[in-house]
Parts: structure tokens; C-alpha cells; sequence
């Protein structure tokens, strides 16, 4: 029997996606003052995770498209955040760089984010929270299998 708009609490998408987006708004929230939006954060943390990164790489790890990925980093670099060069040292991507500034907004811009993780894990012991990471990672597991669906009958 499918649920219907009165039980959706309990199908895991609509509640993972219920958490996403009160995540989301949370993070928003405490970047505002910052002005610097979650993608551009998840930019700048990728950049100084993996530097080198290309902006293809950049894009799937924010979860945005390549072309919204370009404004985002046009709008760092016009921030003085990351610098890009000007032309690429071999093929066709060009190297993005955190600058110094761009390097202390991200450390208080972590700081925050990682209090609104914190917070949402605060009703957790350590063995869920472990627990909750191993679900989660075997539902992406799943997901990214690329398997069809099963059709209902």
C-alpha cells in the first residue's frame, strides 16, 4: 500500500528531503552575514579539500550545474577569494586557487557550518551518529548503482 499525504513521514525520500532543506536553510542562515551563499561556500572548502580540483569536479561536489559552478567562481574571484589563471598550464582547465582571504572567510565560514552540524546531530549518541553515516552511505551506495527502479505491480 503506497502512503499517502498523511503518512509521509514515513517515506525515508520525504524526510531526507525535509532534512536537506532545513539543513539548507540553516546554513544559509549563518553564511548570510558572511555574504557568501552554501554553493559558494561548498566551493571554497572543496578548494582547499582538494586543491587542483577542476571546475567539473567543483560543480558535481557543490551539487550544481557547470555553468551555475563558472558564476560561482567568477563571483569569488571578483571577491578576491580564489584566483584563476588566466589561461590553463596544460588542456583546458584552469587551476582555482583560494587566496589568503578567501582562506580566513572559509575558517570562520566552517566554524559555522560545522555548529549547524553539530546541532543536527545533537540528539544523537556516537553509535548513531556512526550508524546514521553507515545508512546513509549504504542508501547512496544504492542510489548511485544506476539500477532501475523497481516497477510496482
Amino acid at each position: 500500500m503506497r502512503p499517502t499525504l498523511d503518512d509521509l513521514g514515513e517515506v525515508i525520500g520525504y524526510v531526507l528531503k525535509r532534512a536537506q532543506s532545513a539543513l539548507r536553510t540553516r546554513i544559509d542562515d549563518v553564511l548570510r552575514p558572511l555574504g557568501v551563499t552554501t554553493p559558494q561556500y561548498a566551493c571554497l572548502e572543496l578548494l582547499q579539500r582538494t586543491p587542483g580540483i577542476s571546475a567539473s569536479e567543483l560543480a558535481r561536489g557543490a551539487f550544481v550545474t557547470r555553468q551555475t559552478m563558472n558564476a560561482v567562481l567568477r563571483g569569488l574571484q571578483d571577491r578576491g577569494l580564489v584566483t584563476r589563471a588566466d589561461v590553463a598550464p596544460s588542456g583546458r582547465a584552469r587551476p582555482v586557487v583560494l587566496t589568503e582571504s578567501g582562506v580566513r572567510l572559509l575558517a570562520e565560514a566552517s566554524g559555522r557550518v560545522a555548529a549547524i552540524d553539530d546541532l543536527m546531530i545533537s540528539g544523537l549518541t556516537e553509535a548513531e551518529r556512526l550508524d546514521l553515516l553507515d545508512y546513509l552511505g549504504r542508501c547512496i551506495t544504492a542510489l548511485e548503482g544506476r539500477t532501475d527502479p523497481p516497477v510496482p505491480a
